[in-house]
């Protein structure tokens, strides 16, 4: 008889990361989705962590992101704006904008889910509507626009992506909500001040929180690589047999990138949280036996990864699945010879119904739903085991499809399962420390004698290889990496050098661009990180100190779908 009453072992793990939107050959910010998210997302989902002090969370955050965000501190520190965009709140003068500067806020400042964030607001409906009645006409007369209008406008799009947690907590955005139109420079400095505000203290707010006990904050390798490719480019084809290959088939030095990454993360993490890193979320959950066992080498003792993963690992080692209740909701070990792990599986159907459906719901009726769906899963496990669930999704993307930016659902959430008597909220770490030293009740523990190459789109890595446009892409790469090679054995470049050298390919190997070539996305977002992976390939041959290939002159991608989002489950921040 077990000495503790039989739970549920629930691990919310929230997933921040956004490409690396900076193009290193100017210093600008191609993009404004990182600071934009800081200011909703990750401002609102530290807020409902310090509301519930029986809340406990994973909040993964990936270092290019807390690199980018620390860039935009040092901006608001200095003055020194880097991006277009937030240049253009802070502008003085709006009556004498270029036609760059009035093309761009009329391609931003409309960019969001209108239901939510448009629709609520009759003032930016009206600049919308007006847009809109501009837009219908041939000549598009967009030049009659004054630059009163483009002040209101640059002013409601940073209104509209401020966190509904400092919506509440600020005398600000409700005064200039209520005010409406007709802002000031008074008015869009103090919003770029409030801005300046939410980011400087974010890092320093989920700081707090994990030396409080109340959230585990865990890593990614640096530069969000797509681990098992670095490592062996066929390791693709474990899941998918008949996937394309790129022409190069193998990337160089693929192992020893892997590790950099690794490293990178490591100190990152030590360097802002003070402690190192319990675990990760590998990139996009792509793992491999190769590049868990990296992880394990490297002193780490969880990674988590897609429920696919687990189905095609347990299918080559069995012959046949058995009922989920029956395997899913432990975790399993994954060993060699040497190191071991401890791999968690994303529970797909509840993660998403967060990601995806409970947007359409009232927050209680969701939050009650969520808590039935776990109820089901104590009753169908057996009687004997204490399942572990892991739902891990963007903590991020999904809240702008919900009122008020899930404000309601989230609150509800924490409070509704911290009271909960059979669920137990716990993190990663606390739950294998624990159970090491039978603290609590847990689950068995699974033994996985070989995991198949995949991450949790699709339980395969078909959105980052195979297609045409992915696999010219990774033979761009694999040009680039072996003239690095080339160029550092030569070690012609000074210290410095190299170091950036080094920094720009690791940027070059982030698994962002990839996800983006394939003519299934649509045309504007490919076109925008088609661009972006260019000039970053470009921008390291310069570092280099050689030519730039004619190639990287031309498109890669032309995209042309209609879906902005890959494999159902998570959403992209753009």
């Amino acid at each position: 008889m077990s000495e503790f009453p039989r739970q549920l072992n629930l691990i919310l793990c929230w997933h921040m990361h956004q490409p690396d939107y900076r193009n290193y050959a100017n210093g600008e910010f191609v993009l404004p989705w990182t600071y934009l998210h800081a200011a909703k997302d990750y401002t609102d989902m530290a807020y409902h962590l310090e509301q519930n002090p029986q809340a406990r969370a994973v909040v993964n955050f990936v270092p290019v992101l807390l690199d980018q965000l620390e860039d935009y501190a040092r901006q608001f520190k200095t003055g020194e704006i880097r991006d277009p965009l937030l240049r253009l709140l802070a502008r003085e003068d709006m009556s004498d904008l270029s036609p760059d500067e009035r093309d761009l806020l009329l391609d931003r400042c409309f960019r969001c889910n209108h239901m939510t964030m448009i629709e609520p607001y009759p003032p930016y409906r009206r600049l919308l509507k007006l847009f809109q009645e501009i837009d219908l006409h041939e000549d598009k007369h967009f030049e009659y626009l004054s630059g009163q209008y483009f002040a209101d406008l640059v002013t409601w799009y940073h209104l509209i992506w401020v966190g509904e947690s400092v919506r509440r907590n600020t005398e600000l955005i409700p005064r200039l909500m209520s005010q409406g139109s007709l802002f000031s420079y008074t008015d869009r400095r103090l919003l770029f001040e409030l801005y300046g505000e939410l980011i400087a203290g974010l890092i320093p707010r989920y700081r707090k929180l994990l030396e409080e006990g109340r959230i585990e904050i865990s890593t990614t390798p640096h530069y969000h690589p797509i681990a098992p490719l670095l490592i062996d480019l066929k390791s693709a084809r474990e899941a998918l047999p008949d996937s394309g290959l790129p022409e190069t088939p193998t990337y160089p030095g693929g192992v020893e990138r892997m590790v950099f990454h690794i490293d990178s993360a490591i100190a990152s993490h030590e360097a802002r949280f003070g402690r190192r890193p319990g675990g990760m979320w590998p990139a996009e959950g792509a793992v491999s036996q190769a590049s868990l066992m990296q992880l394990a080498r490297h002193g780490v003792k969880w990674a988590a990864t897609g429920e696919g993963v687990l189905v095609n690992s347990l299918r080559q080692s069995h012959g046949q699945v058995p009922e989920k209740a029956e395997y899913m909701y432990r975790p399993y070990r994954v060993h060699d010879a040497t190191q071991q792990i401890h791999c968690f599986f994303r529970d797909d159907r509840l993660s998403d119904l967060i990601g995806f459906e409970y947007a359409k719901w009232y927050g209680r009726d969701a939050v009650a739903n969520f808590v039935s769906e776990l109820e089901s899963i104590y009753q169908r496990t057996d009687q004997g085991e204490n399942p572990v669930v892991s739902v891990i999704l963007d903590g991020e993307n999904a809240w702008e499809y919900y009122p008020y930016n899930g404000y309601y659902f989230l609150s509800e959430l924490y409070e509704a399962l911290a009271e909960h008597p059979h669920i137990r909220l716990t993190t990663f770490t606390d739950y294998l420390t624990q159970c090491a030293d039978k603290a609590a009740p847990c689950a068995r523990v699974g033994e996985l004698p070989q995991v198949v190459t995949g991450s949790w789109v699709y339980g395969n890595l078909s959105t980052w290889i195979g297609d045409h446009a992915k696999n010219r892409a990774w033979d761009l790469l694999c040009a680039a990496k072996q003239s690095y090679d080339l160029v550092m054995a030569s070690e012609r470049l000074s210290a410095q050098e190299r170091a950036g050298a080094s920094r720009q390919l690791a940027d070059c190997e982030s698994s962002d661009w990839f996800w983006w070539f394939g003519d299934y996305n649509p045309s504007h977002s490919v076109a925008m990180f088609d661009a972006l992976f260019r000039s970053n390939l470009k921008n390291l041959y310069q570092h280099l100190q050689l030519p730039v290939p004619v190639a990287l002159d031309h498109p890669i991608s032309q995209g042309g779908g209609a879906a902005a989002e890959a494999g159902g489950t998570m959403r992209r921040g753009s």
